[in-house]
């Protein structure tokens, strides 16, 4: 692996051969196998999203691959130079008084180690003068030092701190000032400046805002070593990721694609694996059967006793695993509120010196689903806090008719009881729910069996979090505030919380950072600007377009681009040509011929392509690939392939078609 220089991607030379092989390992805790016989490759430019439920074993595989703790069987393969840094929670213990642009430095300490030998030669030298050895040695290192881009460090420290949501005057202050979130981002900081050729990001968006995870996108884009991401951000993950390993059943299945298509890909691959395993299924009852109706006939024995062994050898399917639960009863009001659900007016707010809301207004609307976006720092959570009345403010706060609140947030994780259990705690002051119904829904937030009769003292931070939040949506409020109500939870979690907020007749004002909830659940968007509540009767993806736009009438050197919904066939020209001259009926005549012989090619090899495609998802089927992970990848690879190109063939059989239309009928003229 070389730079040009430290920090420029360009120079980068990727290496051809794996950089962490994973063959056949298995991963057993407390008797329990979470993944068997799991293999794969990690080659530069792989990035790949690490998907599985709660408990999977998702951080587990992490930790191994990083070398934190070893597999239950099989082994790890790693090139011997190849650099490999993990972020992870856990990196929280870190402690120092040192600056935080101090501390990301420690990601040059090689180069760092020339500027320390340089500068005691220059002490030595101004002492003593030195030696011809010495002024060599001088020179050398100082070469050496700026060819690895030594006087870019400052630069590079301080690019990535701001990219992170640091602002310039904050770079020098102590680490330990911070919170627990913006410790990590700075920790963040230093791992990306080492410039790993792999790279283990363990729910790397869960401490960024919105314009900090833009840019992180923007860096995993163009990086060229590789990424495994753990992540509950479904659009994080569509944006980065090119691959897709699932941890389903101890085994774990890859999708060469981005998260939308392993989910169409996963959905045809669960069918196929519940056809599969309801055949089996009816083929054990009938032996089964067979055995019980002959057991007992001396004419039968043979047969009995040879399918007796068949069945032995047969490798049981198990059954697929449920996507989701179903939730069977829906988040309720109490009493619906007034029209006008709460106005502000004239609102300030100031901590000390720094004003982060001036004289402003805002009104919210019963059936309203705001989202409230921007970076950390411009006021969201300190808005939230006054809509609910908390939080001390200047100017007026008036309420409309019956209106009832409940407040989801990090500081209602006070208000729990500690001796109560899980399901005390969720049940307590609601009468119209049976335990079944609360399981069932504690379950869809991650609690499942017996952890609902754990005690509230023993929950970590993220479980409380959880638990506040399931009572919150069972209060029967008829206004919701939500801040960051998904930081703790799993994708099949927050899809649950999606479907009770669309469901929900009441209002809602959520501040989150995850786009894919935010544009899954509202119909409004405010963002403070300049000190004021501004307001976008939208989509999020609408607000998001909205605001490339205003970037660009801003910047007219930076092209437009309106994002496309789908992919659609190439315009064609239908206007009918003039009729009257045989020299142009011929030629007509001729263009129309060959359309159609194109378009018979063309239905032919939509015909070919899709029995290949239908091939391959029968191999695809097929247990005995399961097993081969070299089988499976390549056959994913060739199923987009398949689908890419019969895309393509769907696009010019549908021009061809159009233009046909349109020359049939100058025919017929």
């Amino acid at each position: 692996m070389g730079f040009g220089r430290l920090g420029e991607k360009s120079y980068f030379c990727p290496k051809s051969f794996p950089l962490v092989t994973i063959d056949n390992i298995g991963i057993e805790i407390a008797g329990r196998w979470l993944l068997r016989n799991a293999s794969y490759q990690f080659q530069a430019g792989d990035r790949v999203g690490l998907i599985g439920r709660n408990g999977a074993g998702k951080s587990t595989l992490l930790r191994i691959i990083n070398g934190d703790r070893s597999a239950t069987e099989g082994r790890i393969a790693k090139a011997g130079d190849v650099k490999i840094a993990f972020f992870n929670q856990d990196l929280l213990s870190y402690e120092t008084d040192r600056a935080i642009e101090d501390v990301v430095r420690d990601a040059f300490e090689p180069v760092l180690a020339l500027q320390r030998e340089i500068n005691e030669l220059f002490e030595r030298l101004e002492t003593d003068g030195g030696d011809g050895d010495a002024w060599d040695r001088l020179v050398t290192l100082q070469d050496e030092f700026e060819t690895r881009g030594g006087t870019r460090i400052d630069a590079e420290v301080h690019s990535v701190l701001s990219g992170l949501g640091f602002k310039a005057e904050e770079h020098s202050q102590p680490y330990r000032i911070f919170s627990g979130g913006w410790r990590m981002r700075v920790l963040l900081a230093r791992m990306l400046l080492t410039q790993p050729d792999l790279l283990l990001l363990d729910e790397p968006t869960n401490h960024l805002d919105l314009p900090s995870i833009q840019w992180l996108e923007n860096y995993l884009k163009t990086f060229r070593g590789a990424c495994v991401i753990v992540s509950h951000d479904r659009w994080f993950l569509n944006r980065i990721v090119n691959k897709i390993l699932e941890i389903s059943l101890q085994q774990m299945h890859i999708y060469a694609g981005n998260y939308e298509f392993y989910l169409a890909e996963r959905a045809l691959r669960m069918d196929l694996h519940q056809k599969a395993f309801d055949n089996q299924q009816k083929y054990l009852a009938d032996q089964e059967r067979f055995i019980e109706r002959f057991r007992s006939k001396a004419s039968k024995a043979r047969q009995v006793q040879s399918k007796i062994k068949q069945l032995d050898k047969v490798d049981i399917i198990q059954a697929p695993e449920e996507d989701r639960v179903t939730l069977n009863f829906r988040f309720k009001m109490r009493t619906p509120s007034g029209r006008e659900v709460l106005h502000l007016s004239g609102v300030s707010k100031a901590f000390g010196p720094k004003v982060v809301l001036k004289d402003t207004e805002a009104t919210v609307m019963r059936g309203d689903k705001i989202a409230l976006i921007g970076a950390n720092g411009l006021g969201k959570s300190t808005l939230l806090r006054i809509v609910a009345g908390t939080e001390q403010f200047e100017g007026q706060r008036k309420e409309g008719h019956n209106v009832t609140l409940g407040f989801f947030a990090q500081h209602q994780l006070e208000s729990l009881n500690l001796k109560r259990t899980i399901l005390e705690e969720v049940s307590w002051g609601i009468a119209d729910k049976t335990e079944a119904e609360l399981r069932t829904l504690l379950g869809c937030f991650m609690f499942s069996g017996e952890d609902v009769d754990k005690k509230i003292q023993v929950l970590s931070g993220g479980e409380r979090s959880r638990v506040a939040l399931v009572k919150t949506l069972l209060s029967e409020a008829n206004c919701v505030l939500l801040d960051e109500p998904t930081n703790h939870l799993d994708i099949p979690s927050i899809g649950i919380l999606v479907e009770a907020i669309r469901a929900y007749e009441g209002t809602c004002l959520i501040v989150s950072h995850d786009r894919f909830f935010l544009q899954q659940v509202a119909n409004k968007i405010w963002y403070i600007e300049d000190r004021q509540v501004k307001e976008y009767p939208g989509t999020y993806q609408e607000y998001a377009d909205w605001k490339a736009e205003q970037e660009a009438e801003k910047n007219p050197a930076t092209p437009r681009q309106r994002p496309s919904a789908k992919p659609v066939a190439a315009e064609v020209n239908t206007a009918a040509p003039p009729v009257n001259d045989y020299q142009q009926q011929k030629a007509l005549r001729n263009k129309l011929r060959k359309l159609q012989r194109d378009q018979e090619v063309v239905e032919h090899e939509i015909s070919q392509l899709e029995a290949s495609q239908a091939a391959v998802i029968a191999r695809l089927a097929d247990p005995a690939v399961a097993a081969d992970f070299q089988e499976v990848a390549r056959l994913q690879a060739e199923s987009v392939r398949l689908q890419e190109a019969l895309d393509k063939a769907m696009t010019s059989w549908t021009a061809n078609a159009a233009e046909l239309e349109s020359l049939g009928g100058v025919q017929e003229a």
